[in-house]
């Protein structure tokens, strides 16, 4: 029997339990330091058995998945090294940065065991064990980072076992992992943070900047209410490659404030078209590393009762709603209902429901 443990039972450790949990062959033990955490874990059936023994959890271990905080996983490998592993035992993480991570492990004597690091690039905008869905990683990009002492075996034997994921499994070197992550998640997050933030200290001055901050704002800006203590942590670990790609942004901004001090129209015009052409090529509704929303708009009158409808029609029809909002501000947005799915399928069942009726759009 093949012993697979999970220090870190929430959306992304939790969605892996449940990968493997019922193959054959496999068995997945949780671990958690808080009793209250590990009963969860055994009432909702995500894993086999669950302990809050760190020791136990990795005892006899062949697969150990560390599903914890980025700034956390340096203190689970120093304590995993103390320990007696299973000779051959492969560690991974599930962490967004990779370099930091894996030169630590590199430095550590770990019985035998050895350490690739992975990043499955899948979520949802809930957290938590209650969120977890063994079809979360299906067709998304799942990055394993050996190095070039990986044992070819060991990272095959990882390989194999994460085709129960149902993910596209890539082999990248852990130093350009995070450079490229660093480009399209890590600075995305802090130019929403630094936009949100400089929109609020307009708005303290004239409350009309929130009241019209809605719609595409929102949209654009939605992931500046990502966790705080998270980010400070990937950030922190990224230094080297964000400060860099700061550094390169502010040569775009720097690029944008020259052409409008030149009104230079066909210059603004060029880099619109640039980014339109490079923005199109990008694949349609697929897992990414910044985890997708699906919404879609609609047209309807304001007559009374006519959210009640739509929202009676899709439940009669077993269509998980997730939000309903009205639109007010309506700049960039097409349309003046938003419906929130937390499921790509709901959202496609809902679009067939409504099309006949009401102009809706994606």
């Amino acid at each position: 029997m093949t012993k697979i443990a999970i220090y870190g039972v929430g959306l992304i450790g939790g969605s892996l339990a449940l990968c493997f949990k019922g193959k054959p062959g496999l068995t997945v033990v949780g671990h958690s330091g808080n009793p209250a955490s590990v009963a969860k874990y055994l009432k909702r059936g995500v894993v086999d058995h669950a302990t809050t023994s760190f020791e136990e959890a990795a005892a006899d271990a062949d697969f150990i998945f560390l599903c914890v905080p980025v700034g956390n996983l340096n203190e689970y490998l120093a304590k995993l090294a103390s320990l007696p592993l299973k000779p051959g035992c492969i560690i991974t993480d599930v962490g967004s940065t990779k370099a930091s991570v894996s030169a630590y492990a590199s430095q550590l004597r770990l019985s035998g065991a050895c350490f690739i690091g992975g990043h499955p690039m899948a979520g949802k905008e809930k957290s938590g064990v209650e969120a977890a869905s063994s079809l979360l990683f299906e067709n998304a990009f799942y990055v394993l980072t050996p190095d070039q002492d990986t044992p070819a075996e060991a990272y095959e034997r990882l390989s194999a076992l994460l085709l129960h994921t149902k993910a596209q499994l890539v082999k990248v070197e852990a130093g350009l992992h995070d450079e490229i992550v660093g480009a399209i998640s890590h600075l995305p997050h802090i130019i929403a943070v630094a936009l949100v933030n400089q929109i609020a200290k307009y708005n303290e001055a004239n409350p009309l900047y929130r009241d019209l901050a809605a719609g595409g704002f929102r949209d654009i800006t939605r992931i500046a209410s990502s966790d705080p203590i998270i980010w400070r942590d990937i950030l922190i670990n990224n230094k080297r490659v964000v400060l860099q790609l700061l550094q390169d942004w502010n040569e775009e901004i720097g690029s944008f404030i020259r052409l409008l001090e030149a009104e230079d129209g066909e210059g603004i015009e060029r880099e619109f078209q640039l980014a339109n052409t490079f923005r199109s090529e990008l694949p349609e509704r697929r897992k990414g590393v910044i985890h997708s929303f699906y919404d879609i708009y609609i047209e309807v009158p304001d007559h009374p009762g006519i959210i009640g409808q739509i929202t009676t029609l899709l439940g009669s029809h077993r269509v998980n709603l997730s939000n309903v909002q009205i639109i007010e501000s309506r700049e960039d947005v097409p349309g003046v209902l938003r419906l929130s799915f937390r499921e790509e399928e709901h959202m496609d069942m809902a679009l067939e429901l409504l099309k006949e009726d009401y102009a809706v759009h994606v």
